[in-house]
């Protein structure tokens, strides 16, 4: 049988996860190689778990990380998981970091939304400055 999981709301109004979550970042850079087949059934067994709060970044592994956060979710309930989203970081095609533009959110949240296969909901906002062109009501 599985254990609860502690829960938290986000900021004010916002949705409820688990008080753990998972980051994904190490799955697809930074760590050594990655393992799509080891890293996927990581993701779906915490998820199996309860865990609610996937984190990942378009810039991990150049948007390979979205891709696997988008396989091990597929199937499942929009209500069932939260993917939290960094965004902006700007890589050559070495891998270097090269800055961040502003104008790039809302490609970015597009790009985002087809390597996650999910629409983001209307108002999904990133801390601070927000996604869909810098405007969380842009939906």
């Amino acid at each position: 049988m599985r254990t609860a999981l502690k829960t938290r709301t986000l900021g004010n109004n916002g949705p409820t996860v688990s008080a753990l979550g998972l980051g994904a970042m190490g799955m697809s850079d930074f760590y050594g190689p990655a393992d799509r087949v080891e890293s996927v059934a990581t993701l779906k067994a915490a998820l199996d778990e309860g865990i609610t709060l996937l984190d990942t970044g378009d810039f991990y592994g150049s948007g390979h990380n979205e891709i696997l956060v988008g396989e091990a979710i597929r199937g499942r309930r929009r209500d069932e998981v939260v993917i939290s989203v960094k965004f902006g970081a700007l890589r050559d095609p070495q891998g270097n970091f090269t800055g961040g533009d502003p104008e790039l959110p809302r490609l970015l949240a597009e790009a985002a939304e087809h390597r996650l296969h999910r629409r983001l909901p209307a108002g999904a906002h990133a801390t601070g400055d927000g996604c869909r062109g810098g405007r969380p009501d842009a939906g």
